[in-house]
């Protein structure tokens, strides 16, 4: 199927701009002929985006798209051509959608089945899904898929996200580009897919799981404002795991792409905003229990919440007939003998730890010899879901400790473990959820797994399974579990018996300890267990991230947006729309009309980049700001953070630059003028108390170092671990706050910065002063200009806005406050780095070298 929205395969990935496919305004809600959008329209001014005269009257829809499709299909048996499709109720894709229960809105799928479908039928199979079922498959031709899926998602990234890292070929895939080329290729599949169907202006797309991680680049380059969030199923590593992956920031900067972006634990989603802070500079911050990331201009929020269980579905299957007579079977089995049941449920891979299960059960028959011929472990092994060496080593390996324990504590009669490799199905596994004393979950690593949820809701029963037990209506049920502290489900299971699966005499333990337990404590649990379990479930997970989702959209209508970046490193900028770019040609044509101009800069992150290692002025900046000094038309002010004997040396060049030192607390209008003070000299007895305490900071964190100004003090983490760094500066906060609390002083946090000043002074003051200097002399300015990096310079950019109302700038002046980079702030202006203010002080500086030279 063609789609209209690229042209090129791969244009994105390669940086080169997309040539879209004209469509009229109004895009179809369903398509009409498959793989084709319908009122195609010739007129090349209308861009693409929803009829909001339409949209009204439409229900509310969610797009939601994950590698398969929530759909079984078979051949059709009759020997008549086509196919089967019924939908996969052990999906959660369709869990989800029954689980939100609200009729008003509209799900529509996008993704992959799990048959291959040929070419020719491709068409029609297309029409069936999206007219019966509203699915929009994703056919991707077999070698394609074979090297994303197999090759790319599990073989790179599942065990590098599982914390497997390819220290040989025989441990993990190592990285492969052409693997890679063939994932970004398989997103981009998908982003053509959702093209054919979303209302850009209306509709949600909940994007699911890593397989389709670059998805959100796509889709964000082609509409700058789409709804979009990403739910991740596994586990996210710890940066020291993940930032080995040669493609790291590209994941990262796609996933920013989304409004909102989801994780199963808190320990998931730390690792991911860690990554974020070293790899990409990002700081996140958590606003009324909201957790959210600045990036370019807008809000990426964090959702934390586990994946719950589909309760209907549950109950419904637990009340099915052949439920309770395979339960009945198991009972006759192992109770009616005497045996007491263990219950294993694992996918067979790397990751499930079924032979560390299986040694710890050795173990507990080998140190308690009563269990023996007592205690029976079932392990049923579901078929994995990759392919490859690894798993064949799993069986293996599964198969021959099976042999060995059965072998050594077996009787006739008695196998000490049942090793169930053949598939189930979903009722026979309740059935030994029922049956089941205690479950062990022993994963070394697994993203949720919600096996233990679902033995406890088949733990609960009802009254058909009560009678079959042997249980009266009233007696308090009961439940034990055994998990690994490595899965995702474990934080929310504060009564299970949490164990670390290497530990083979814990786990061995913890399996005695699960079954000796008292009754009321196994109920007590159970009951615990089941009030979660029945209360969060898959509608409430479902329901609370799209409530997130819509909040975090919010806000978008008033946002100007637009893209920035080639390839995979795209993104958008989106920012209030008063907020634009200072323009050199706006500027200079003011700056030659005006003939009394104030100019205050920042000196750090403003003249000179904050990453630069010689932080003095170089010959080019000493040139331009006396080029502008000489003007008699301006006055000039570097106004800085720094000390005043620093600020001397470097610009004593500059003979009639005017610098305000220590955020201007001393302020000196020209070379020769005598330093004089802002606010009254301020007692610094308080420096006793604080340094003491800086120097306590300094000693416990590794590349933090502490200036001693005249009247502040400087505490600085910028050659510090990011996280500890930042982490050891709200202590210290705190710290100082606390014990400084009936000083004269304030505590202020900077950039990679915590300082201690006089109370009342700010760079706010400077431009108050500098105004009222040039008003006492008859010289209201009609050109002010003011640039700064930081929050400090907000206080500038405030004092600068609000005088334009006053007497102390001239009516009808050209007013610019400008900040660094694209980012919230008081200044109508930005610019991006410091090196276009360089360009634009040189700008104006060659304007007045002109004015000087023709003056003589």
């Amino acid at each position: 199927m063609v789609s209209r929205s690229y042209s090129n395969l791969l244009e994105l990935a390669s940086g080169e701009s997309p040539s879209f496919g004209r469509m009229s305004r109004r895009i179809p809600r369903i398509m009409t002929v498959a793989g084709l959008i319908s009122d195609i329209d010739d007129d090349p001014a209308e861009s693409v985006c929803s009829d909001p005269s339409s949209s009204s009257a439409q229900r509310d829809r969610i797009i939601i798209v994950a590698n398969q499709l929530p759909l079984r299909a078979q051949r059709k048996t009759d020997g008549s051509k086509g196919w089967i499709f019924s939908w996969d109720e052990n999906s959660l894709l369709l869990q989800l959608k029954d689980g939100i229960g609200d009729d008003d809105i509209e799900v529509i799928y996008v993704g992959c089945l799990k048959e291959d479908i040929h070419p020719n039928e491709q068409d029609e199979v297309s029409q069936i899904l999206l007219e019966t079922f509203k699915c929009v498959p994703t056919f991707l031709p077999p070698d394609l898929f074979s090297r994303y899926y197999h090759g790319f998602c599990k073989q790179q990234l599942w065990p590098l996200f599982h914390y497997m890292l390819p220290l040989s070929p025989d441990l993990g895939g190592r990285f492969n580009r052409s693997l890679w080329q063939a994932y970004v290729s398989v997103n981009k599949i998908f982003a053509d897919r959702i093209m054919e169907v979303i209302n850009p202006e209306d509709d949600y797309v909940w994007v699911h799981d890593y397989h389709l991680m670059v998805l959100p680049t796509f889709l964000r380059k082609r509409f700058n404002r789409v709804k979009l969030g990403f739910f991740l199923h596994s586990p996210f590593p710890s940066s020291e795991i993940y930032k080995t992956l040669p493609i790291r920031e590209e994941l990262l900067r796609a996933l920013l792409n989304s409004d909102l972006i989801g994780f199963h634990t808190f320990d998931y989603a730390r690792h991911f905003l860690s990554c974020c802070s070293r790899m990409l500079g990002l700081t996140y911050e958590s606003k009324r229990g909201y957790i959210g990331l600045e990036y370019y201009g807008r809000t990426v929020s964090i959702k934390i919440l586990p994946v719950g269980i589909h309760m209907g579905q549950l109950q419904s299957v637990l009340s099915h007939t052949e439920t309770e007579v395979k339960v009945a079977e198991l009972l006759k089995q192992y109770c009616d003998q005497g045996r007491i049941m263990l219950l294993g449920v694992d996918d067979m891979d790397i990751f499930k730890g079924i032979s560390l299960k299986l040694l710890a059960m050795e173990q507990l028959l080998r140190q308690h010899p009563e269990w023996q011929g007592k205690v029976v472990l079932v392990q049923i092994a579901l078929p994995a879901r990759g392919r490859g060496k690894d798993v064949k080593e799993v069986q293996a390996e599964t198969s021959s400790t099976v042999k060995r324990i059965n072998e050594t504590f077996g009787r006739p009669g008695y196998d000490p473990v049942v090793l169930i490799d053949e598939p189930l199905t979903f009722y026979e596994r309740i059935a030994y959820y029922v049956v089941a004393e205690c479950c062990l979950v022993t994963a070394v690593r697994d993203g949720m797994n919600l096996i233990p949820y679902e033995y406890i809701i088949s733990r609960q029963g009802n009254a058909k399974l009560d009678k079959l037990l042997g249980l009266e209506p009233t007696t308090p049920k009961k439940s034990m579990l055994v998990v690994s502290e490595f899965i995702g489900c474990s934080p929310s299971l504060s009564g299970a018996i949490r164990v670390n699966p290497w530990n083979i005499d814990a786990v061995a333990d913890a399996m005695d300890s699960a079954i000796e337990l008292a009754e009321p404590e196994k109920q007590l649990r159970h009951e615990k267990h089941y009030r979660y379990v029945s209360t969060h479930d898959v509608g409430y997970w479902a329901r609370s991230f799209l409530q997130d989702l819509e909040r975090t959209c919010r806000e978008h209508v008033r946002r100007r947006c637009w893209g920035i970046g080639f390839g995979l490193s795209f993104r958008v900028v989106a920012l209030d729309p008063n907020f634009r770019k200072l323009s050199m040609e706006h500027i200079v044509s003011a700056y030659k009309r005006t003939t009394t101009r104030a100019i205050l800069l920042d000196y750090d992150g403003t003249l000179m980049p904050q990453a630069s290692i010689d932080k003095s002025p170089t010959l080019k900046s000493i040139d331009i700001l006396n080029s502008l000094c000489r003007d008699t038309n301006n006055m000039v002010f570097i106004v800085s953070a720094r000390s005043r004997k620093t600020l001397s040396e470097w610009f004593s060049p500059c003979e009639k630059l005017g610098i305000a030192a220590e955020h201007g607390y001393f302020l000196r209008l020209k070379r020769d003028a005598e330093w004089e003070t802002c606010v009254p000299v301020a007692d610094c007895s308080w420096k006793q108390i604080a340094e003491p305490v800086m120097k306590l900071y300094t000693e416990t964190t590794d590349g933090s170092t502490i200036e001693d100004k005249e009247t502040s003090l400087v505490w600085s983490y910028e050659d510090a671990d990011p996280d500890f760094g930042s982490c050891q500066a709200k202590e210290l906060l705190d710290h100082l706050e606390s014990v400084l609390a009936n000083e004269p002083v304030t505590v202020k946090s900077g950039q990679n910065t915590v300082e201690v000043k006089p109370q009342g002074v700010s760079k706010g003051l400077v431009a108050k002063r500098l105004l009222s200097i040039m008003q006492e002399k008859g010289k209201s300015p009609d050109f002010v200009v003011c640039i700064g990096d930081d929050r400090s310079d907000e206080d500038m950019f405030e004092v600068i806005t609000s005088s334009m109302a006053g007497p102390s700038i001239a009516p009808r002046a050209e007013v610019f406050a400008c900040t660094v980079g694209k980012k919230p702030s008081k200044a109508k202006y930005y610019l991006d780095d410091t090196g276009e203010i360089v360009r634009l002080m040189q700008g104006l500086a060659s304007v007045s070298a002109q004015t000087v030279s023709g003056h003589v």
